[in-house]
This record gives structure tokens, sequence and C-alpha cells, in this order.
């Protein structure tokens, strides 16, 4: 097993380095960081913009390549350059990874987990009620893109809100500023602030995983080795538990690290509706200023963000699969 993953990790680390240098050529090629010092008045000499950019690392009048190695060197001893404002993109960043490391992190585990127990269930009671009623109801919630769910759910907490003495979630920020109270008083607000994103988040998962975990399940139930245990006197809830249910959640892992992907990009989307300081919202900002370095240090960031998924699943799989721990 230890090789199997070491194996794994020496493939992830090298797409890391590959995504983030496509990363960043991608965004030194397309966005526009003199465009910043244009049209002021008065205007800036050029000169002056020139020497600004070249201390920023961002002249694109520098070639591309030269441009992209002197930030390389940067990332290598663990500096991402600085921002377009002069500020450190490493100091930036550091305050963001948290915020969005506690959405996805909460977003991930309840979605997924969700998602599984509901396929599950729904696959055992094939064509009963509540299978029908969560098929209807992930198909709808994977026809609403993430912008009108995150809306939607606005929508419905300010109405909800308004029936009741005090507010039960809140639908902006991290937390309440100027709160007085103890640490259990600020935990509380913060839960409050939390819900409707996590909520935003999670129940794309859940429709996803319940789908998958469904159709994964349906095909186990049917297999010999499932009959065969049953006939030598396993209880039907230890067979479905402990054999189908262990053998079809190996897909489900297996798919987990590409919905991480999916869930870094819903992320950007809903930290940026529910005013979430996180690294969603500082990638909307980079492109929009056209901050070359903040865009590529969050790529970077994506892509290892991906990996540790990646080398997560690889280990259910290994504990679920004994034949990989074998090989």
């Amino acid at each position: 097993m230890a090789g199997f993953l070491f194996r794994r990790l020496l493939n992830y680390v090298v797409l890391i380095v590959v995504a983030t240098s496509l990363a960043y050529m991608l965004a030194a090629g397309a966005l526009n960081p003199r465009a910043n010092y244009e049209g002021r008045n008065p205007p800036i000499p050029p000169a002056v913009i020139d020497a600004r950019l070249t201390e920023l690392n961002l002249n694109d009048r520098t070639p591309v390549f030269e441009r992209y190695l002197t930030w390389a060197g940067g990332v290598v001893r663990g500096d991402f350059g600085r921002m377009v404002t002069g500020g450190s993109v490493n100091e930036d960043l550091a305050r963001r990874i948290g915020v969005t490391l506690r959405l996805i992190t909460i977003g991930l585990v309840l979605g997924s987990v969700t998602g599984v127990l509901v396929g599950a269930y729904a696959a055992v009671r094939q064509y009963g009620a509540f299978d029908r009623v969560s098929t209807g109801a992930s198909f709808f919630v994977l026809a609403i893109p993430t912008v009108v769910l995150a809306n939607m759910l606005i929508i419905a907490a300010v109405w909800v809100n308004g029936l009741l003495p005090q507010p039960i979630v809140y639908v902006s920020g991290e937390f309440s500023a100027g709160l007085t109270g103890g640490f259990w008083a600020r935990a509380v607000d913060r839960i409050q602030h939390l819900i409707l994103p996590t909520i935003s988040l999670s129940l794309g998962l859940i429709a996803i995983y319940s789908r998958y975990q469904r159709n994964m399940m349906l095909d186990v139930l049917g297999a010999d080795f499932i009959r065969t245990a049953m006939a030598k006197g396993l209880r039907r809830r230890t067979a479905l538990i402990k054999h189908a249910l262990r053998t079809a959640l190996i897909p489900a892992v297996t798919y987990f690290a590409f919905t991480f992907g999916s869930l870094l990009v819903g992320t950007t989307f809903t930290e940026k509706i529910f005013g979430w300081h996180g690294m969603g919202e500082q990638l909307v900002n980079s492109i929009y200023t056209n901050d070359v370095n903040s865009v590529a240090a969050i790529s970077c960031f994506a892509a290892f963000a991906v990996l540790v998924a990646s080398l997560a699943s690889d280990v259910l799989h290994a504990v679920l699969d004994p034949r990989v721990r074998v090989g």
C-alpha cells in the first residue's frame, strides 16, 4: 500500500507543477496589469509604469517565459510574489485559506456522506416513495446553477427571518461585527453565518453522490456474492452494510477527487454571493484587477487541494479494496 501511495504522490506532484505553470502562462498572457495605470488624471509617465510593473514582475514588455522563471524561482523559496497593489500574495492568501477550507471541508463532508447514505437507501428501497422523491429532488438541484441556488436560499432565509423575532441564519459575512459575549456566543454566531453557504455547497454534492451511489448500489445488490452471503445465513442488514455498501463505495471514493474540484469552483461563487472573504472571492477580484501573481497562486492552491483530495481518495480506495493493498 505504501508503494502504491508513493507512486500516486509522485504523479500528483508532477501534475501540480504542470497545472500551476499553465495557469501562470494563461494568466500572464490574458491579463493586462498595465491597464490598471491607464486613464488616470494626471496621466502616469510610461517610464514610471514600466518601473513599477518590473518591480512587481508584471511588465508585459518582459518575455512571458522570463517572468515565469522569476515567479517560479520565488515559489520554490515559498514566495508567490506581490499583488498589483504592492502587498504580499503570501500574507493575503494566508488570511483567506482558512475561510475557504472551513467552507469546503464542512460542505464536502456533509454533502458526500449524506449523498452516499441517501443513494444507498434509495437503492435498497428501489421504486419506493423515498427513491422517487430523492430522484426528483436530485434532478431538480442538479438543474439549478450554483448562483441561482445561492440566491434562492438567501430569499428563503430573509423570508423566514422576517417571521421570527430573532434571525436564525445570516445571509452575508463570516460573523457579526461588534458582537459581544463569550466563546459560545461567538461560536453560535459563526454557525449562523455558516449555514447558508454550507447548504449551497453541499446540496449539489448530495444530488451527485446520491445518484452515483444509487446506481453503484443497485449493481452490487444483484451480484452473486451478496446472494451467497445471505444464503449462508448472514442477516440482510449485515450483508448490505458489510459487503454491498463497502463494495459500492469503491467507485464513489474514486470519484471523490473530481467532485472536490467542482466544489472549489462552487466556492468561488458562494464566497462572492455570501460575502465570505476567501480564496474564491479573491480569484474573482484578482482577475478583475489583472493580478497575475494572485491568480497563479490561487491556481497552485487549488491544484494542491485537489492533490490532497486525490490522496485521500487513494487511501480510502486501498482501505475498501484489498487488491490495491496487495498490489
